[in-house]
Order: C-alpha cells, then sequence, then structure tokens
C-alpha cells in the first residue's frame, strides 16, 4: 500500500491531478473564513450556543452543516455550500422520470446530459437567492445584523452566498475536468471531515483514564467502545457499499465466415446498497416536518397539550421518531432504487447485445427477474442504511456520548465519506495499474464483494 502511494506521486500527470485537487479544496475551506458583511459573528455564535439541539431549525441547520462545513454560529460566503446544487439535481432526477422532455434527453447520451446540467445550473440560482434569504431572515431575527445596516447585510448576504455556490459548483466542474474524483461529492466530503478535528478535541479534553467516570467523561470503556465502534462501523460500511449481487450472462454464439464469435460468459453487477445515501437524506428531510407541524399545532391553545405530547414523541431520541424514520428509510429505498435501476431497459439492452441470462427467455421473463433480484437485495441494503441511521442517536442515549460525537459512528456523514473515499482510491489505482503500476491491493484491483 506504501509503495503504491510512493508510485502515485511518481507519474507526472497523476501527481498534477492530486495537487489540483487539493489546491482546490484548500479554497474550498477558506472561503468559509470570509465572513457575510453586517453581520455581528458574536451575536450569532451566542445564539447558536442557546439554541436547543433538538429543535426543528436546529435539526435542519445540522443536516445543512454537514453538506457544507460551516456552523449554525457562522455566516459565511459558502455558508449554503454546495447543497442548492444538489437540491437541484435530485429535483431534474425525479422530474427526469415523470417529465417527457428530460426523459428524451436523459437517452440522447453525453449530449443530452449536457443539457441536463445546464438545467441544473440555472436551477441552482433560485433555489440558493430562497435558501440564503431563509437564512439572513433568521439571522436578522436573532439580532445578529447591525442595525445601521440592516438592509446592505441582506443585499451583501443573499448576493454573496449565491455567488458563493455557483463558484463552488464551478470548483466541482474543475475538479471534475482537470482533477482526479468526483468534484461534488469530494467538496461535500471536506465538507464532513471538517467536523472531525473537533469532535477528536472533545474527546481529548473529556477522556480520563479512571474507572467509574462521570456521566461528562469519557473513561477507558467509552474511549475503547468509540474506537472499536468507528473501526467496526466503517468495515461494515465499506463492505455493504462494494457488495454486489451478480448475474451471471451468457453471450449468444455467432457463425461469421468460418469462425465462431461470442459464447462468452460475464456477469451484471447488482449493488445491494443502490440508493446509496439518498434514502437517509429524504428520510431526514421528511422527518422534520412533524415537528414544525406540531410546534405550529403547540400555538393553538385548544390543542397545546397535544401537540406538546406530539413534539415529545417526535424527538430524536424517542422510539416513535426511531420506529417512523426507519421505516421512512425503507421506503424512500425502495423508491429511489426503482428511479435509478430500470430492468425492462436492462433487459432489452440485453437482447439488443446478443446476450441473455442461462434460463430465462429474453424480454419480459429477464426483466421480472432482475426486478425480483433487486428487491430482494434492497430490502438488506434499506436494513443495512436503517442501522447506520440509527447507531448514533442509540450511542447517544445509551451510554452518554455527546451526539456530534456519536455522529462518526453512523449516519449519512459517514456513508458519504466512505463511498467518496473508495471511488477515490479506485480512481487513482486504475491510473496505477494503466501505468503499470501495481494498486494499492496486493491481489489486485479493489473489487465489490460478492
Amino acid at each position: 500500500m506504501f509503495q503504491a502511494l510512493v508510485n502515485t506521486f511518481k507519474v507526472p500527470e497523476l501527481r498534477n491531478k492530486i495537487l489540483f485537487t487539493v489546491f482546490l479544496l484548500c479554497i474550498y475551506r477558506i472561503g468559509f473564513h470570509i465572513p457575510v458583511a453586517g453581520v455581528d459573528q458574536g451575536k450569532l455564535q451566542a445564539m447558536s450556543q442557546n439554541t436547543d439541539s433538538s429543535s426543528p431549525f436546529q435539526r435542519m441547520a445540522d443536516t445543512m452543516s454537514m453538506f457544507t462545513g460551516g456552523t449554525l454560529n457562522q455566516s459565511s460566503l459558502f455558508g449554503l455550500g454546495i447543497m442548492p446544487y444538489i437540491s437541484a439535481s435530485i429535483i431534474l432526477m425525479l422530474l427526469g422520470e415523470v417529465w417527457p422532455y428530460l426523459k428524451n434527453l436523459k437517452q440522447e447520451g453525453m449530449a443530452g446530459h449536457k443539457k441536463i446540467q445546464e438545467f441544473t445550473r440555472y436551477l441552482t440560482v433560485p433555489l440558493c437567492l430562497f435558501q440564503a434569504f431563509v437564512i439572513m431572515n433568521f439571522t436578522a431575527k436573532s439580532e445578529a445584523i447591525y442595525p445601521e445596516m440592516r438592509m446592505q447585510a441582506f443585499v451583501f448576504g443573499i448576493v454573496g452566498m449565491t455567488v458563493g455556490t455557483l463558484f463552488l459548483m464551478w470548483l466541482g466542474e474543475q475538479i471534475d475536468e482537470y482533477g482526479i474524483g468526483n468534484g461534488i461529492s469530494l467538496l461535500i466530503m471536506a465538507g464532513i471531515l471538517s467536523r472531525m478535528p473537533w469532535a477528536v478535541t472533545q474527546v481529548i479534553n473529556r477522556a480520563t483514564f479512571q474507572f467509574g467516570a462521570q456521566s461528562d467523561e469519557y473513561g477507558p470503556l467509552k474511549i475503547g467502545f468509540l474506537l472499536f465502534g468507528f473501526i467496526f462501523v466503517i468495515a461494515g460500511t465499506i463492505l455493504i457499499t462494494q457488495g454486489q449481487r451478480r448475474i451471471p450472462i451468457q453471450q449468444a454464439k455467432m457463425m461469421r465466415g468460418r469462425r465462431m464469435y461470442g459464447g462468452m460468459r460475464h456477469y451484471v453487477p447488482l449493488r445491494v446498497n443502490q440508493g446509496g445515501v439518498m434514502p437517509i437524506i429524504f428520510a431526514s428531510s421528511f422527518m422534520l416536518f412533524p415537528t414544525f407541524i406540531f410546534s405550529w399545532m403547540g400555538r393553538i391553545q385548544s390543542i397545546e397539550g397535544f401537540a406538546a405530547f406530539l413534539n415529545d414523541a417526535f424527538r430524536p431520541n424517542r422510539f416513535t421518531y426511531n420506529f417512523i424514520f426507519i421505516v421512512c428509510i425503507f421506503l424512500f429505498a425502495f423508491f429511489w432504487t426503482a428511479i435509478q435501476f430500470q430492468p425492462k431497459d436492462m433487459a432489452k439492452r440485453l437482447r439488443d447485445a446478443g446476450s441473455f441470462i442461462p434460463g430465462m427467455r429474453p424480454g419480459n421473463r429477464t426483466a421480472d427477474y432482475l426486478e425480483n433480484v433487486m428487491v430482494r437485495i434492497t430490502f438488506y441494503g434499506a436494513a443495512f442504511l436503517a442501522v447506520i441511521a440509527v447507531v448514533p442517536q442509540a450511542i447517544s442515549a445509551f451510554i452518554g456520548i455527546e451526539p456530534n460525537v456519536a455522529s462518526f459512528l453512523g449516519g449519512t456523514g459517514l456513508l458519504i465519506v466512505v463511498s467518496v473515499s473508495l471511488d477515490l482510491v479506485q480512481r487513482i489505482e486504475s491510473q496505477l495499474i494503466m501505468r503499470n503500476y501495481q494498486g494499492f491491493s496486493a491481489k489486485g484491483r479493489i473489487k465489490g464483494s460478492r
């Protein structure tokens, strides 16, 4: 492995791509320290510290900070991060299943993909303006804006955050073209990893080597459990992320002249976790709505007590919240897989290529078989996502570890970091093998587990 790292910097082209990617990621992190003009950062930090961690706004802010790398106590030009671009991509992806025009563009290959990318950029702008307005409006209500420049701060904040997101979008595209790895995914991973030093510092400050430590201290047992849990969850995440169900494919034999062509056997890999992190993201966003609704219902005097009971039941550490959260993860996992995986199209492509699944007639029988297999493996993938999503709440509730520290033992952030890291390692390894260097694994290329 260490020899592969040395070989990585021996190839000039690969070395330049890596250094270029690191340089742009440094620019991405520097932008978070450029504050929005007219905002009192001290008041904003004091307000965020006094906010209830289980309130709807704080949970929404935590979700945004995971994708931006910023926090609620900081108003910067990159405060929106790349999240508006991700939202625009998801919206157009969903519209592509119901809007014939977008569906036709998806079938046009690279030209259609570029056109959809252009629409994504256009849609990102209004989403940036709306989200920046919401953030600046909340900042104004918390009296964190200087009174003498209220209007100027609104204009600077909305325009600055919008331009900051568009600049990050441009950075991601530059990484795609001139760097290595997926640019948008690397920006998200950098934002998530930026919180890790703070979590490590919290553990070090509260660590003690005495048994029977207090509830706010981390004794040897808690620290050992953190290390073991961190390694175990990452290993499980890699196993499920790389997990595949390989469908055997037989290529039909063809006679051309006096020679026989075809007849080769290969396979179609179906990922166990086909939806990636999207089911958790959708489920987390969906679970914000009940809390907002119950908070609004609490203002009505006639049902104030009942609304308070429901609001308490939908806190992250309650059984009701986690049960419905798990159900939503399963539902969104099957929904997202149904959008991404089209068995009829795959069966048609196999038939056109002269390939077939042994024992299955080409056409509808093949499509039904692929759909049944995908439903079964999606169930296990959704169960894994549910476990990963609930692990931080369970650790925080039963062991007494701070939620922000426990979040590195599971959840969306860990899943994103592992997935992006695997993709980056595989891209670097393919570049090394293409130039006759050994990859990171002594047994060959890093492949999916069966």
